[in-house]
């Protein structure tokens, strides 16, 4: 396993029956003329958790449905361990599902509802009510198990209906945008609180978001997918540092789009040289792909001017850090900088621009199809 691989291992504890592989081969989905999955193989190993990443449309969640039993494949193989399940009804698939709606029962307490899965197993009561208990003390919630959904916040409920995804001891744990009808503070601390449970059970796991910095900070590994196909899969750093296409360095985290000319295994941009990712790159006209991070301000010299310097045209307070758009005559650039930097440089400042040696990313297209 190399430094940068974060897949873990597999380890898990009484939550979960084993961590199972699973793999996609060849998956394909078709509706009426549209192509919502071409060709997807991807395996997501024992105990990881992968994130698919991708915009409305892309194909992130028809690949969860078919993973599921949701939905009918036209094409492909979804192999669980060693049984492929293609063919089989979702209830033979051993598959724990969480969705964006919480999808609670509003007649039964917490502990019932987490029950519930067992009880249509039928799973004698004592032992139904001993695992709903461990699951609830697990996300937090055994205070909470006789209290019912409409006395419950939207994160208590949400925990409440991984408790009864995990409850059945699943082979795998689907997550649908789990946390996208929450607020932003709720969100984040249910996102660690998933993380937390994921490792502490120790079960295979999807996660399907369109929110990168939710796909970012939870997953070992992310998949990016655009038009029913992966773009890239990788650890979150290699995703953010070394996006592998165009699409994926302007879909996750923001990006500048500063012409230059590659010559020799870098690229000028204006005036600068910086590495490239992909070192073979063809010479030529090219647009670097820069990260507002790895621009820094200086405040300008009297008379100073030239490519790398402009004037702050608009400043953007982000809490720890402040994005600020600096126009250099012929385009404009983000710079995204700690706040307490940002105060040295207001709007109407003239600044100049440095660019750090940032291996980047080019592209030789016009425009990159963004979302």
């Amino acid at each position: 396993m190399s430094a940068l691989d974060t897949r873990p291992t597999g380890a898990s504890n009484g939550g979960s029956r084993s961590a199972a592989e699973v793999r996609l081969e060849d998956l394909r989905r078709i509706y009426g003329s549209t192509t919502a999955l071409d060709g997807l193989t991807l395996t997501i190993e024992a105990g990881e958790l992968i994130a698919l990443l991708g915009p409305s449309g892309c194909g992130k969640t028809t690949a969860l449905r078919l993973i599921a039993g949701l939905e009918d494949a036209d094409g492909g193989r979804v192999v669980v361990g060693s049984r492929d399940v293609t063919n089989l009804p979702a209830s033979r698939r051993d598959a724990g599902m969480v969705f964006q709606a919480y999808s609670l029962f509003p007649h039964m307490t917490a502990q019932e509802n987490v029950a519930f899965g067992l009880r249509m197993r039928k799973v004698g009561l004592g032992e139904r009510r001993q695992r709903a208990g461990e699951m609830l003390e697990l996300v937090g919630l055994s205070t909470q198990a006789d209290r019912y959904a409409h006395q419950l916040s939207g994160g208590q409920q949400q925990r409440v209906a991984l408790a009864r995804a995990l409850a059945i001891r699943p082979s795998i744990l689907l997550l649908d945008e789990p946390l996208s009808a929450l607020d932003a503070r709720v969100r984040s601390q249910l996102r660690d609180e998933i993380r937390r449970v994921q490792r502490e059970v120790g079960i295979t796991t999807l996660f399907v978001t369109h929110d990168q910095e939710e796909a970012l900070a939870i997953a070992d590994r992310v998949g990016v997918m655009r038009a029913g196909r992966l773009e890239q899969l990788g650890p979150p750093t290699d995703i953010y540092a070394r996006p592998a296409t165009p699409f994926v360095a302007e879909f996750v985290g923001l990006t500048n789009r500063l012409s230059g000319t590659v010559k020799d295994g870098s690229v000028d941009v204006r005036g600068i040289r910086l590495p490239l990712i992909a070192a073979d790159t063809p010479d030529g006209p090219a647009v670097a792909l820069v990260r507002p991070e790895a621009v820094s301000l200086a405040v300008a010299t009297e008379g100073s001017n030239g490519p790398l310097s402009g004037t702050v045209i608009a400043v953007s307070f982000l809490g720890a850090v402040t994005r600020l758009t600096v126009d250099l005559g012929d385009t404009t650039v983000l710079v995204q900088i700690p706040t307490a930097e940002a105060a040295a440089h207001p709007g109407g400042t003239r600044v100049r621009v440095a660019l750090r040696q940032d291996p980047v990313l080019i592209t030789r297209e016009d425009g990159l199809g963004r979302p």
